[in-house]
Parts: C-alpha cells; sequence; structure tokens
C-alpha cells in the first residue's frame, strides 16, 4: 500500500516537472511577446523557432501518464497563439504547424475540434498537405462513425485536402464516401445535410473531377467551417481566382458560380 501511495504521488509530480522544464524554454518567446515586434530582427525570430521546434520535439517523445488530454489541449492553445501571431508567422512563415500537428494526434487523436484549424494551417499555410493528411489518416484510425461524434468531418477536411492541393481526385472521391457513410449513422439535421452534400460531391467529382465548379465548391467547404479571419480571406480570394463570387448575406455565404466548365 505505501509503494502505491508513493508511486500514485511520484508520477504526477514527474509529469509536472517534465512540462515545467519544457515551459522554460518558451521565455525567450514570452520576452519577444514583450518587445515591439518591429524592433525584432529575423535572426532573433528563427532562434525563437529554434528553440519552439526543440519544445516541441520534447513535448512528443515526455512520457504522458496518463494526461494525455491536457498535453494535447496545452498544445492546441500554444498552437493558437502561434496560428495567430500573423506578424511574426509573415516573416518566418508555418513550418512549425504539422509538429503542432503530430503531438496532438499521437496524445489525443479524438480531439476533433483541434483538426480543422491544425489541417488548414498545415495544407494552406504550411504547404505541407501531405503531411496533413496523413496526421488526419491516423487520427481516423484511432475513430469509428461514432466516436468522437461528428467524426465524419475528419473524412471531409481530408477529402479537401486531396482535392485542392494534391489534384488527386479519386481520394477525394473515396474520402467525401466515406464522410456520408459515417454521416449517415446521424439522424440530425446538419448529418443529414452532411451526407447528403458528400454523396453529391463524390459524384461530381467522378463525373467531372477537374472542374473550376469542383474547387470552387470544396474551397466554399473551408469559408464554412468557421475559419478565422485571415483563412477566410484566402478562401475568398481562391474563389474569385476560379472565376466564382461569395456573397455575405444574413443566413451566411452564398456562392456565385461561373458558367459550369
Amino acid at each position: 500500500m505505501l509503494r502505491l501511495s508513493y508511486q500514485a504521488l511520484i508520477t504526477p509530480l514527474i509529469f509536472c516537472f517534465s512540462l515545467l522544464g519544457i515551459s522554460a524554454l518558451q521565455f525567450p518567446r514570452l520576452q519577444l511577446l514583450l518587445t515591439n515586434k518591429q524592433d525584432i530582427s529575423l535572426e532573433v525570430l528563427q532562434k525563437d523557432i529554434k528553440a519552439e521546434h526543440l519544445r516541441l520535439n520534447l513535448l512528443k517523445e515526455i512520457p504522458s501518464f496518463g494526461y494525455d488530454n491536457l498535453i494535447a489541449n496545452w498544445v492546441y492553445l500554444n498552437f493558437l497563439q502561434y496560428f495567430g501571431d500573423d506578424e511574426v508567422r509573415e516573416k518566418t512563415g508555418y513550418s512549425l504547424s504539422p509538429k503542432y500537428f503530430d503531438i496532438i494526434i499521437k496524445h489525443d487523436p479524438k480531439f476533433l475540434g483541434a483538426y480543422v484549424g491544425l489541417s488548414t494551417s498545415t495544407s494552406l499555410y504550411a504547404a505541407m498537405p501531405e503531411r496533413s493528411i496523413k496526421l488526419m489518416e491516423e487520427g481516423l484510425r484511432s475513430m469509428t462513425p461514432q466516436v468522437p461524434e461528428k467524426s465524419y468531418y475528419i473524412w471531409r477536411y481530408k477529402g479537401i485536402d486531396e482535392l485542392l492541393f494534391l489534384g488527386n481526385y479519386q481520394a477525394s472521391q473515396n474520402s467525401f464516401i466515406m464522410a456520408a457513410n459515417w454521416a449517415n449513422n446521424y439522424s440530425d439535421p446538419e448529418s443529414k445535410y452532411i451526407t447528403q452534400n458528400s454523396y453529391q460531391t463524390a459524384l461530381f467529382l467522378s463525373q467531372n473531377p477537374d472542374s473550376r465548379y469542383a474547387r470552387i465548391t470544396t474551397w466554399a467547404m473551408i469559408l464554412n467551417n468557421g475559419v478565422d479571419e485571415k483563412t477566410r480571406k484566402r478562401v475568398i480570394s481562391e474563389i474569385e481566382a476560379l472565376g466564382g463570387k461569395v456573397i455575405s448575406t444574413p443566413e451566411g455565404n452564398k456562392i456565385s458560380f461561373p458558367p459550369k466548365d
């Protein structure tokens, strides 16, 4: 009994000290946030990126002691800070996005709310769609149609990346079919819409894969995922480049399509 009590006490202490040690690597980053960003040189920012890269590597390797959800949530908050720092990201890019994604998938592959931001950041901003797709595939291996609830969205995110960034129409078609099949397990209006929309998208891709209409429709899916303003502007510019137009209405975004090709 004494040994068990000792282990119960020491395990969370080791975990906390591990996190505190890794968090210490963030001090240079916190110093940067307290400084006028316009005065920070690119060299200093690159050193900060290297320090963050090291911290993320350590976070991936340390034992979780059963605190996987806590680690995943903490890393996701770090990711939001990283992704939202537009001024610094313009200078250094988004190369660390898949590192955050990787750690979160390792510790909590069912963290549904994290996928849309992480996949968008990795594919659209870090220009690593293959990595994003691989991580989503890894996460899907831990999911079922019911766990987590509405996990069918991950198949849609995967299908979007496969179509827009890799041009892999066959893989995208399969992902949308899987999204429809998983969504069909639910009876709520949202899931019924996803079922129908995903089947229609898969059918359209089978009939006319290399189409501006298909790509605009898929960009619109990203737009309707509740993305941040930076991503919203990027997506609208992509839709307009394909000849479409985004019209904001009280009911939501409506897309004006060019003549079908």
